[in-house]
């Protein structure tokens, strides 16, 4: 466990008494949280720790772009009691759009410091995603560095919604009653699946998380740091996934610089009048 990652994790923050309240930028509609790193993690593992059925859900330039598509993915990111900023792409949008802008915490760093804060807790995760072998394996690596986290079950993410596979899994997530389940399944089914759910799980926070266990199994490298801190994690990921990732990023990128361009002018007579 890195050092960065305890003292992420451990970081003092001012609570906010009424989490109704708490402060966000509404980026196309979606008010992504303001809070740091730390303070957002803290708050996350408080709603485990106090049993309460919460969903958190993260947003970057490409679940943006899928959003303007798809009006169940916009309801769901809506009705989620904490959005988070996972991209430079939401940073920049909010810097164009005159808005405060959002810090940015990724998966690939904070499931450190969730880990941390849940084995000081003795909070239980569920790994629920990935493809069949991959979940369990980021289980297992997470147990190895972190033998007292109490990881309760793991399951791959190929089955369909609404589906007696899906039945299953529900029942699976409720017997092993973990207090997080973290769901990579992919935009916007792990979404989608959380808002269908999330009120199925007897008490737990579920929380999407992409490619995450990905990153924890090993399977997919992390970018050099000095690409991943400059906004520039994107040109990595392309390069070792061409064929997966052209379409989000040669196209996904250009379509939601467009949107945040168009946002622009249109909040232009607005500021000018106000």
């Amino acid at each position: 466990m890195s050092a960065s990652a305890v003292e992420t994790a451990l970081a003092p923050f001012d609570s906010i008494e009424d989490e109704s309240q708490r402060p966000a930028s509404p980026i196309f509609g979606i008010p992504i949280d303001l809070g740091q790193p730390a303070e957002l993690l803290r708050t996350i593992t408080g709603w485990a720790t106090n049993g309460e059925t919460r969903r958190v859900m993260y947003v970057n330039a490409h679940v943006v772009n899928q959003s303007h598509g798809r009006d169940d993915l916009g309801r769901a990111l809506r009705a989620a009691d904490l959005v988070y900023c996972d991209g430079y792409g939401v940073r920049l949008a909010a810097r164009a759009l005159d808005l405060e802008i959002p810090h940015r915490m990724t998966g690939a760093d904070w499931i450190w410091g969730l880990a941390t804060l849940c084995e000081l807790s003795g909070s239980s995760i569920y790994l629920l995603g990935s493809e069949p072998p991959i979940a369990r394996e980021a289980a297992s690596r997470l147990r190895r560095w972190y033998p007292r986290l109490e990881i309760a079950g793991a399951h791959h993410g190929y089955f369909d919604l609404d589906s007696p596979h899906n039945e299953r899994v529900i029942e699976d997530i409720n017997a092993s009653r973990p207090d997080i389940v973290l769901v990579g399944m992919g935009t916007p089914k792990q979404e989608l699946w959380v808002d269908r759910y999330a009120d199925q799980l007897d008490g737990a926070v579920v929380w999407t998380v992409g490619a995450l266990f990905d990153y924890v199994s090993g399977h997919t490298p992390r970018a050099p740091r000095w690409l991943a801190d400059n906004g520039l994690e994107w040109i990595f990921r392309l390069a070792i996934e061409p064929r997966r990732m052209w379409r989000r990023y040669l196209l996904g990128n250009p379509a939601f610089l467009g949107k945040v361009l168009t946002e622009a002018r249109r909040r232009e007579p607005a500021a000018r009048t106000g």
